[in-house]
């Protein structure tokens, strides 16, 4: 298990700033596969499966870990694809638990 994957997600009150531009870059060497958006306010990474069993089974494990952390991302899914992409709404930006849940994410991934 990678060091972010095994941190936990706290609360971040409205005013909390948003990672800025070097923390978030630094952050996203330790979830390959993620970019961050044009933005600068989100983290998305695109996943591809066999079949839509597959994309659905990834689905739910992420509802889990979104329940589990209370850290939810929006989810675009489509029958053999999943775009995850994650945001801090109350900060309006990113936020450290932002790569805490890319982290567990791509513990999920077979890949």
């Amino acid at each position: 298990m990678s060091a972010l994957a095994e941190r936990e997600c706290t609360a971040l009150p409205k005013g909390t700033p948003p990672l800025d531009a070097d923390q978030a870059a630094h952050l996203l060497n330790e979830v390959p596969g993620w970019k961050i958006t044009p933005t600068g306010t989100a983290l998305q990474r695109e996943f591809c499966f066999k079949d839509y069993y597959q994309t659905m089974a990834f689905v739910n494990a992420i509802a889990w870990i979104a329940h589990r952390t209370d850290h939810h991302p929006d989810l675009s899914v489509g029958y053999n694809r999943c775009t995850v992409t994650y945001s801090t709404h109350s900060i309006g930006g990113l936020s450290d638990n932002d790569f805490v849940c890319a982290a567990r994410i791509d513990q999920l991934d077979p890949r």
